[in-house]
C-alpha cells in the first residue's frame, strides 16, 4: 500500500517515536491525525507537519472513539494506524520495606500499553474494514509498538515487560483475524532510542546505555523507527510479524 494520499492515525504522536513517525508519514504525503494525551504536544507536531491534533486516553473506549471519529471526519477513514502510545515504568515487586508493589501500578501500565493497543486496533479495524479494497485486496495496515523488554525484561519491569509481551503475543492472531478484511498487522519492538525520556538522563548514563548496544554503539534515532514503520505499510507481504529494532541489544538483568 502506498502512503501518498492515505489518511493515517498516529497515537502517541506528540513526542518521541510517535512524533518521528507522524513526520515521516506526512513527508510521504499522508494526511496525519496525531492522537496524544498531551494536546499541547500534539498541536506542536501537527502545526509542523500540517496535521490534525486530537486528545485521547488510549485506554478509554469512549475517549479514543471520539478522537478516531474526529480524525475520520477531517481526513476520511484511515487506512494506516501507527499505535505508539504507551508508558514505561520500573518497580520492584517487593519494596525495600518489605511491602508488595501496589497492584494499581501494574494495572495502570497494562491498561495503557496492552489494553490501549487492543482498543486502538479494534476501533481502527472496524472502520477500515468498510473501505473498498486496494491492490491485492488490501484495505489497511496496523503497526503496534512493543519493546525488547517483552523478551528480556529487567529487574522491576514486570508490569512493562508483561504489557509489551502481550502486544507481541497479540500480533499474529490479530493479523490472522484481520486477514479476511485485508488489514495487515505488525509490531515493532524497539531497543534503546534517543527519545525525550532518554535525553533527560545525564550524558554519562546515555553513553553507558549506548555502549551496551553491540552495533552501532549509539542510541537509536527516532527516524529509524519511523522508517521501519513506514516500510511495513508499503511492503505488502509483511504481516503478523514482530520486528526487533535494537542493534542486536539483549538487556542485562539490571
Amino acid at each position: 500500500m502506498q502512503i501518498q494520499g492515505q489518511a493515517a492515525i498516529v497515537t502517541g504522536g506528540g513526542s518521541g517515536l510517535g512524533a518521528a513517525t507522524a513526520r515521516a508519514l506526512a513527508q510521504q504525503g499522508a494526511k496525519v491525525a496525531i492522537v496524544d494525551l498531551n494536546l499541547d504536544n500534539a498541536r506542536a507536531v501537527a502545526a509542523e507537519i500540517g496535521g490534525l491534533a486530537l486528545q485521547a486516553d488510549v485506554s478509554q473506549a469512549d475517549s479514543l472513539q471520539t478522537a478516531f471519529t474526529q480524525a475520520s471526519a477531517a481526513h476520511g477513514t484511515a487506512r494506516i494506524l501507527m499505535h505508539v502510545a504507551g508508558i514505561g515504568t520500573a518497580k520492584r515487586i517487593v519494596a525495600r520495606d518489605g511491602s508488595p508493589a501496589p497492584l494499581e501500578d501494574f494495572a495502570r501500565v497494562v491498561n495503557i500499553n496492552l489494553l490501549g493497543s487492543y482498543n486502538a486496533a479494534r476501533l481502527f479495524a472496524a472502520e477500515c474494514a468498510a473501505l473498498p479494497p486496494l491492490q491485492d485486496g488490501e484495505r489497511g495496515a496496523i503497526v503496534l509498538t512493543a519493546s525488547v523488554a517483552a523478551f528480556d525484561g529487567q529487574v522491576g519491569q514486570e508490569a512493562y515487560s508483561a504489557s509489551k509481551a502481550g502486544i507481541v503475543g497479540m500480533t499474529l492472531p490479530l493479523a490472522r483475524d484481520l486477514a479476511q478484511h485485508g488489514i495487515r498487522a505488525c509490531t515493532i519492538a524497539p531497543g534503546l532510542f534517543a527519545t525525550p525520556l532518554m535525553e533527560v538522563l545525564p550524558e554519562a548514563v546515555q553513553q553507558s546505555l549506548a555502549a551496551s548496544i553491540p552495533f552501532p554503539q549509539r542510541l537509536g534515532h527516532p527516524s529509524e523507527f519511523a522508517d521501519l514503520a513506514c516500510h511495513i505499510v508499503t511492503n505488502g507481504h509483511l504481516n503478523g510479524e514482530v520486528i526487533r529494532l535494537d542493534g542486536a541489544l539483549r538487556l542485562a538483568p539490571r
